[in-house]
């Protein structure tokens, strides 16, 4: 081999042993707090149930075959339709509410983010706790809408699916947020005056302009609010109640409650792989194409 390839070769095989180094701690955090308590789950979740409760190591398919329970369904198709109500609400109301501050004055876009990031500062349970004193039977709700002569006698807002998806929404609004104002914020306002010069009415400036490119941030942010939505048990059990179970409150109800670990596995592996199939589609819908002039 000529010197001047040995010369190369060595720092480059030095750059990579370092590199490896550098890494190693945070593959070692991962493989001993994620891959290995998952495995167990996984081999749990082939396990069969003991008489009172615990694990009895022998490998069966009945937990995932009961599974197909008309009630595991229904609770699955709630769990899906509460997520997905849940996106698409945070995704009408986060994407004016990023586009007026990513379009804000530079000194007001850093308060406006704070702002958004506020409810942070409390603990989601806290919050959570508070929304069920605002839609209880005699909370503010009912009595604005009372003093206002919007309604003759209270209205039931707590306990119901309504109540869920408001809670869901206002926890993991700022999630769809703070995607959408970096995308909106490294859109280039010069393509937007350029459609405006195109007399391009307004409705076409926002679908084959704004939205098309800034696709990526949308996609964040519809993985950020549909996955911990689809998987919450805390604002369902309080703001639901037992008619609103999704989910999650099935698979603490089988660890904590029923102790049907196997179970309660094998729901927790059906929800990784609904989670890993939505966050696939997402991304082969925002994969690029031809851009916002497809189809001209």
């Amino acid at each position: 081999m000529p010197s001047d390839d040995v010369a190369h070769t060595i720092p480059a095989a030095q750059d990579s042993c370092r590199s490896c180094w550098l890494a190693a701690p945070g593959l070692l955090w991962m493989i001993l707090f994620f891959l290995v308590p998952l495995l167990l789950v996984l081999a749990i979740s082939f396990a069969s149930r003991g008489t009172y409760g615990g694990i009895v190591w022998e490998f069966t398919w009945a937990n995932y075959l009961d599974l197909l329970h008309p009630l595991y369904g229904k609770i699955l198709a709630q769990s899906l339709w509460y997520a997905t109500l849940t996106t698409a609400i945070c995704f009408l109301l986060g994407f004016p509410l990023a586009y007026v501050i990513a379009r804000s004055p530079a000194r007001w876009q850093p308060v406006l983010l704070l702002l958004v990031m506020l409810p942070f500062w409390t603990n989601f349970l806290v919050r959570t706790y508070a929304w069920m004193i605002l839609l209880r039977h005699d909370g503010l709700v009912n009595h604005l809408l009372l003093a206002l002569g919007l309604i003759t006698k209270p209205l039931e807002l707590l306990y119901t699916p309504t109540a869920v998806v408001i809670g869901l929404a206002y926890g993991y609004l700022p999630f769809m947020v703070l995607p959408l104002y970096v995308a909106v914020e490294r859109l280039d306002p010069v393509l937007v005056e350029a459609a405006w010069d195109l007399y391009a009415s307004r409705w076409a400036v926002l679908t084959r302009v704004v939205v098309p490119l800034t696709m990526p941030g949308i996609v964040g942010g519809c993985i950020l609010v549909f996955i911990p939505s689809i998987g919450s048990f805390i604002t369902p059990d309080l703001l639901g109640g037992a008619r609103s179970m999704m989910i999650g409150n099935l698979i603490q109800h089988e660890y904590l409650v029923v102790r049907d670990w196997p179970l309660g596995s094998a729901v927790s592996f059906v929800l990784m792989g609904i989670v890993m199939a939505a966050v696939v589609l997402y991304y082969r819908q925002a994969s690029p194409g031809d851009g916002p002039l497809e189809g001209r």
